[in-house]
């Protein structure tokens, strides 16, 4: 029997859901002594397919990833590998599974220590899984650390031992791997920093744990991708017309004039029918000589920027991009989030309110529409961790927490961003490639969400919607990549994704 491999779906679960799937499928009629012959089955063809030969270093911990390692070794050796096994605790200190299927082993269990590494051509890294909540110390740090040292090619089961499911956080060390063997459903890890580079490649089983218990589980973490928004992605019908696509706003700044202009040209790409940049008088002249698709609109203050926006054809808008830290800024975002259109807030509209967060949050919990925060680190932290009690608590659980308190779908920026909606749903995003660090980058991811809103999408569709989009352009265009590349590399994405999500 060999192994099924799943391609990985958008549901990830976090180590007490993954517990509940366990335990889900041994009340279906799977014991867990099959789950486990299962997984170390797994964990044998993996290593056997990308290792071929050579000598094997199994590495046992004390829970049921040791367990797995185990049937790992003894599958191993039943195949004809030359197999060396350490075990962390002592045998007897084996409960459950774990201590039956290290009676089957027979083999030598050698003491853990670095000097098992000796000859090794490969390691299989079974110590701790990803539940683990403590650093790495004595025997086990020693040995991560020589791995790593030595550079000896290295599977783990799971996820490296020492990082954290939950949050993708090291506990001290963990193994460089170079391919990671998880079962069912990824976990949050395998997406976050910094956990997220010591994976390897991650490669899903298929360990005969039913579907049906996602029903009982609910799971609220996903990967980002179309399996999670595609359904409510808006393509035009042959009735369509630009105001059936959205009109979405944008609001210039009198200076740094280059920001809204990226968003604006974004928003097009992305679907709308129509962008318009609403600036005072002074900046017409420079917004005019931009692109003819986009038209230009004076507002000499708030109250004129409101009155634009009483358009009920005006689908979406944005505040925020070049707009320039000042009380202006603030009452055209407090004018923005008064109105009936879907609000995407970004870059100096939530800089200037980091004095004031509770006053922002109160204009978007009073608000219909959808809202859109697309803080980076920095500006995140001005408004949010002030709230934070615990600065460990991992970055899915501080986005999801800033998403309750301000009403907001809130998208935190990086190449792990993560979106959250106050209703607890959370997606990690992990296409985004290192060229996406230049400057308006940000300011055409803004323009995205914007676009996508204007067309009616849901405010956490459309965040992460615009996220895949934004990492999906970067990647076909590559090395060289600068802001106004993004837009203007997303027709053949586009067109791939309506391929993908047709019926036909």
């Amino acid at each position: 029997m060999t192994t099924h491999w799943i391609e990985p779906p958008c549901e990830l679960l976090t180590v007490s859901e993954m517990y509940r799937a366990d335990a889900g499928a041994v009340a279906r009629g799977t014991s867990s002594l099959e789950l486990m012959e299962r997984a170390g089955r797994a964990l044998a063809d993996a290593l056997s397919h990308r290792w071929p030969e050579g000598r094997v270093v199994v590495l046992c911990g004390p829970g049921n990833n040791g367990g797995d390692g185990f049937v790992a070794a003894r599958l191993l050796a039943e195949r004809g590998r030359d197999v060396a096994l350490a075990l962390l605790c002592a045998r007897t200190a084996l409960r459950g599974v774990a201590a039956v299927n290290a009676q089957h082993w027979q083999g030598d269990v050698m003491p853990f220590g670095a000097d098992v590494l000796c000859g090794a051509d490969v390691v299989l890294d079974a110590i701790f899984g990803a539940g683990l909540t403590r650093d790495l110390d004595g025997a086990a740090r020693q040995v991560v650390d020589a791995i790593n040292d030595l550079g000896v090619p290295c599977l783990s089961v799971d996820v490296p031992s020492g990082v954290l499911g939950d949050t993708g956080r090291i506990c001290g060390a963990a193994p460089r791997a170079d391919l990671t063997v998880t079962f069912f459903r990824r976990k949050p890890s395998h997406l976050l920093f910094p956990g997220r580079a010591l994976c390897g490649d991650i490669r899903v089983a298929d360990i005969g744990i039913p579907d049906a218990v996602l029903d009982d589980i609910k799971p609220l973490h996903s990967a980002n991708g179309p399996a999670l928004w595609g359904r409510s992605y808006p393509v035009p019908s042959a009735e369509s017309h630009k105001y059936t696509r959205g009109h979405a706003i944008v609001a210039g700044g009198r200076e740094l004039t280059g920001a809204a202009r990226l968003a604006a040209y974004a928003a097009l790409r992305a679907g709308a029918g129509l962008a318009s940049i609403v600036s005072h008088p002074d900046a017409l002249a420079i917004y005019r000589a931009g692109r003819p698709s986009i038209m230009v609109r004076a507002a000499e203050d708030a109250a004129a920027f409101a009155a634009v926006l009483e358009d009920p054809r005006i689908g979406s808008v944005l505040v925020g991009p070049g707009n320039g830290i000042s009380e202006t800024t603030r009452a055209y975002t407090r004018a923005a989030l008064k109105s009936h259109a879907a609000c995407v807030i970004d870059a100096d509209a939530i800089t200037c309110f980091a004095d004031s967060p509770a006053q922002l949050f109160e204009d978007i919990h009073t608000r219909d529409s959808g809202t859109v925060l697309t803080p980076h680190e920095g500006e995140f932290k001005r408004l949010f961790d002030s709230h934070s009690d615990d600065p460990e608590i991992g970055r899915v659980a501080r986005v999801r927490n800033a998403a309750r308190l301000s009403g907001a779908v809130v998208v935190l920026k990086g190449p792990d961003t993560v979106i959250a909606g106050p209703d607890g749903r959370a997606a990690i995003n992990n296409n985004a490639p290192p060229d996406l660090a230049t400057a308006g980058s940000g300011d055409v991811l803004a323009g995205l969400v914007l676009g996508l809103l204007a067309q009616g999408m849901g405010a956490f569709e459309a965040a992460a919607a615009g996220v895949w989009l934004h990492g999906e352009a970067a990647n076909r265009f590559g090395a060289g990549l600068i802001a106004e590349d993004i837009a203007d590399s997303l027709p053949p994405v586009l067109q791939a994704l309506r391929s993908r999500l047709s019926p036909d």
